[in-house]
């Protein structure tokens, strides 16, 4: 009949719940890899600082500076990098990002002092900006909201594995290193070694990675069809007034508070990862204790065990409620509580049972966290909204590392910085509390489906 509306294609709830199973298989546990070493060459710098400084002549500040510059060239250069990896495509982007980390990464072997240390780390973060929120916006092109904290947790898993495997891995390399390749010190011949597998990786990337659904060999037709027609119908009914501008993104006032709240998340993050093996280190001279290098790498890695597991179970515990902001909030009230804590304890046990608890609540916030600017942004937006969150949150790489290096310089302990670092979690987790108020438009899998076969 004339003027009578166009069918739209079915998406078969079947097909789609194939496909979804079968993106999960063929792409989390690689993403997570490409992540885990993404974030072992950020980080393996923690390590590296038990030898390297006296090596080099850094003080503590100086330290602490050069690990935080990374998150310089990383803020000016997240955004563009996000924008362009939703433009050229995932497969293209990530390659390149991941090749030119990892050669400034074996660069760092190089280093001679406080101004190439500096200049290096500036570098690496220009290189790797736009890869984690490029990935956390890749993933919306692939899984629907209601699966999207526990996927995003299991890529996520990543980061306390490279805990739990590159810490002893570290370690080791600088305890045995000597020599080796003609390097003199055991932490440049550990940065040489961790910064190729990126370079290789990468190479792998722009053979294997598809972009979008449509691009993957390994989805039949019907699926890669089922799969994104089901995600744009979602994005149709989630997301009100549907696709935003780049500025529109930028200058959302809901976007700003989401970025100072992970600000605060992520600030606690990093000074556990940069000063975690220089806090055990001190155990040695505060409570008469004898760690070697590896065994400060192993105890280094005990709560990342316990935050991987704690961090599947509340994303899990997310999906299913379909609420993001109080399950943040939570976790970030517990994380900054346990830091506070652990000030006070007078044994070893006791200080890394509560920092385990800190780590428990920071990882446990971020996957959860990262559903967050999807239920106001899709396309350009998206890219841009999530690269600016990331951006600006990860600023907090730079302040927390230099404040906390600082004050150690001052006073001689870690104490004052972890209270600073408590309460700036505190005010994270009071305005994600509020976004609990407002109702988060995750729609059950089930039910996008349903709609989409009766569209």
């Amino acid at each position: 009949m004339d003027g009578a509306p166009t069918a739209q294609p079915v998406a078969d709830p079947a097909i789609t719940l194939s496909a979804i199973r079968k993106a999960t298989v063929r792409l989390v546990p690689f993403l997570g890899l490409l992540y885990l070493i993404n974030y072992l060459d950020r980080v393996n710098v923690g390590f590296a600082s038990l030898t390297m400084n006296a090596d080099l002549g850094l003080s503590t500040a100086a330290y602490g500076l050069g690990a935080g510059l990374f998150f310089i060239g990383y803020f000016f250069f997240e955004v563009p990098s996000n924008i362009i990896l939703h433009r050229v495509g995932a497969r293209v982007w990530i390659a390149r990002i991941m090749i030119t980390w990892g050669i400034i990464a074996s660069s760092t072997a190089f280093i001679q002092g406080e101004i190439s240390f500096y200049i290096v780390r500036v570098l690496l973060g220009i290189a790797e900006a736009g890869f984690f929120p490029g990935i956390i916006l890749y993933l919306t092109y692939w899984f629907p909201r209601a699966k999207r904290a526990k996927i995003v947790a299991l890529f996520f898993l990543a980061v306390p594995l490279s805990s739990v495997l590159g810490s002893p891995i570290s370690t080791l390399l600088i305890q045995n290193g000597d020599g080796v390749l003609g390097f003199a010190e055991g932490w440049r011949f550990m940065f040489f070694v961790e910064g190729l597998p990126a370079v290789l990786l990468g190479i792998v990337v722009l053979i294997v990675l598809p972009s979008k659904p449509r691009d993957a060999k390994w989805l039949t037709k019907d699926q890669s069809t089922a799969l994104e027609q089901t995600i744009s119908e979602e994005d149709t009914r989630a997301v009100s007034g549907g696709e935003v501008s780049t500025r529109a993104a930028l200058t959302n006032p809901r976007v700003a508070a989401l970025a100072v709240v992970y600000f605060g998340i992520v600030f606690g993050l990093y000074v556990l990862a940069f000063f975690l093996p220089q806090v055990i280190a001190g155990f040695q001279e505060q409570f008469n204790t004898t760690y070697s290098l590896v065994e400060i790498g192993l105890v280094t890695a005990i709560p990342y065990v316990f935050a991987s597991v704690a961090m599947i179970l509340w994303a899990r515990h997310s999906d299913k409620t379909a609420e993001r902001g109080g399950h943040v909030a939570i976790s970030v009230f517990v994380g900054a509580a346990a830091i506070a804590l652990a000030l006070y304890q007078n044994s070893p046990v006791m200080i890394m049972v509560f920092i385990t608890v800190a780590a428990v609540g920071i990882y446990s916030a971020i996957p959860i966290f990262w559903q967050l600017p999807s239920t106001m942004l899709t396309g350009v937006g998206a890219a841009a909204g999530i690269g600016m969150i990331n951006a600006f949150g990860n600023l907090s790489g730079f302040a927390g590392p230099y404040m906390t290096g600082w004050l150690e310089d001052l006073t001689c302990n870690f104490k004052t910085g972890l209270f600073v670092v408590a309460g700036l979690m505190v005010v994270a987790g009071i305005i994600a509390w509020t976004f609990r108020k407002t109702p988060v438009p995750d729609i059950p899998l089930t039910d996008t489906l349903a709609a989409t076969k009766a569209s």
